[in-house]
């Protein structure tokens, strides 16, 4: 399996990015695609993740409101829209799967990682 994320970028406070993560490889059976970051001298951060058998989701509370998350199957691509952003939602962005049916927010549930893609909240 491999990941790839992408739609990173510079945006000003308040503006908006979708990230987006290509799942490819044997991807078809169920799994959960999640959304880390990880600020320079921070750990990483669980955001969200949505499982692929009923779409079900779950978004941290630390995000709740501004980040959404959703896929679509038939691409095996997952997307993170994150509205409102702010200068501290500056970090790398990585996207992750697992073929556990469960949703897990710590990054030692996931298997496979995306490279990751820099967002830069700043005017």
């Amino acid at each position: 399996v491999q990941l790839q994320a992408s739609g990173g970028g510079l945006v000003q406070p308040g503006g908006s990015l979708r990230l987006s993560c290509a799942a490819s490889g044997p991807t078809l059976r169920d799994n959960v695609m999640g959304w880390f970051r990880q600020a320079p001298g921070k750990e990483r951060e669980f955001l969200a993740a949505i499982r692929r058998s009923n779409d079900y989701t779950y978004v941290a509370d630390a995000v709740k409101g501004r980040f959404t998350i959703s896929r679509d199957n038939a691409k095996n691509t997952a997307y993170l829209q994150m509205n409102s952003l702010k200068p501290e939602d500056t970090a790398v962005y990585y996207c992750a799967l697992d073929f556990s049916r469960m949703i897990r927010t710590t990054s030692s549930g996931y298997d496979y990682w995306g490279q990751g893609t820099q967002v830069t909240v700043s005017s």
